[in-house]
């Protein structure tokens, strides 16, 4: 789960407890479904950023003598 998951879990969780007026639609209790959303989207926001966020990005540099070209300016008249 990204970050961008994690957001859109947070926000649909917070639309359906704070926005949506009914409290009971078909026996499903609304209010606790944002809330089950919304925890479920902290908890991957967590994750996200403390096991995937610190990977080293490091570039590899080639150390190795390489025959290049020497280009010498010439004169100009």
């Amino acid at each position: 789960m990204g970050i961008g998951t994690s957001i859109v879990l947070i926000v649909l969780g917070a639309i359906l407890t704070f926005a949506v007026a009914t409290e009971d639609l078909f026996g499903v209790d609304l209010p606790v479904v944002g809330i089950i959303l919304m925890v479920a989207g902290v908890v991957g926001l967590i994750l996200t950023l403390t096991i995937f966020g610190p990977r080293r990005r490091t570039t590899v540099t080639d150390d190795r003598p390489r025959d290049r070209e020497v280009v010498r300016d010439r004169d100009t008249y």
